[in-house]
């Protein structure tokens, strides 16, 4: 199937339909779920990103594929309605992108592959039914917890029960910030009470960290509660809504998910989780994340 650009298409377009301001969010979750396996090989962890970026990209232009007949109605302004780029071409692309994803992370392992396979298939479900069934942020916490697991697959311990527990965190985390994303384009009423899936991160994080880790882990799990709180306000506690910016900024919040998994970890890693969350945020002010 050939790839064909319109005119009006550009590396913009091509940008935008990658959501690629939330591509350090993925590195953030490769990153946490390798240390939570205990580290080891970094070329393993590269490894485990690469494919993890181009999966990511894969289901983001196939989201817009499946979306056309939602978006010319509810948002016209996405690359496919607009007419910067054609329909055909991003099926393409996007099978493309999910390919390369599987293809680079073959040679890690089988139960690397085999996390990935699991990954694209909930991909592909999301895509197909988040505009149509009610219960789709549940395929979207899923993938990202399967991204976590997918990393500590690579890391030197594996899957331990420990990054088990944070990835169904971080999953529930994306569940409730998915709620409000699904809420921005049909302008129906927003219910408080789905936020809570927000609140396991932080839930996790008092019950694990005992010790010398606790502090650490409550300072940690109090600027996530701020952040959170500070991102909702634009739903909740402004005269106008805007669910957009409050969605970005959860968003760029998985980062402070991760750095709340790994209690912080060296100065050198708590340094490179604050600068994944700040990229998101910098990258959010050129390329929508949503």
């Amino acid at each position: 199937m050939p790839v064909r650009l319109t005119p009006h298409s550009g590396v913009r377009t091509l940008l935008v339909l990658g959501r690629v301001s939330n591509l350090p969010t993925v590195w953030s979750n490769c990153l946490a779920g390798w240390l939570l396996a205990g580290g080891g090989d970094p070329a393993r962890l590269l490894g485990a990103a690469w494919g993890a970026s181009w999966l990511y990209l894969g289901g983001t232009y196939l989201n817009d594929a499946f979306d056309v007949p939602f978006d010319r109605q509810h948002r016209r302004e996405r690359p496919i309605p607009a007419g910067r780029i054609d329909l055909r071409t991003v099926w393409t692309l996007g099978l493309t992108w999910l390919a390369v994803g599987l293809l680079s992370l073959a040679w890690l392992s089988q139960t690397t592959m085999l996390v990935a396979v699991l990954l694209a298939l909930t991909i592909l479900i999301y895509d197909a039914v988040h505009n149509i069934f009610a219960f789709s942020p549940v395929f979207m916490g899923a993938a990202r917890s399967l991204l976590i697991l997918l990393a500590a697959s690579t890391g030197r311990d594996g899957m331990t029960g420990f990054a088990l527990w944070s990835a169904l965190a971080l999953g529930s985390y994306v569940v409730g910030l998915s709620y409000l994303a699904r809420k921005e384009s049909i302008r129906t009423p927003v219910q408080p009470w789905p936020c809570l899936w927000l609140a396991p991160p932080v839930v996790l994080a008092l019950i694990v960290n005992r010790g010398p880790h606790f502090w650490q882990g409550l300072a940690l799990g109090g600027a996530l509660s701020i952040w959170v709180v500070y991102c909702l306000r634009d739903t909740f506690w402004t005269a106008q809504r805007n669910l957009g910016r409050s969605v970005s900024g959860l968003l760029a919040g998985i980062v402070l998910v991760d750095l709340l998994a790994v209690c912080g970890g060296t100065w050198a890693t708590a340094l490179m989780f604050v600068g994944l969350f700040g990229m998101t945020l910098g990258l959010q002010r050129f390329v929508p994340g949503r």
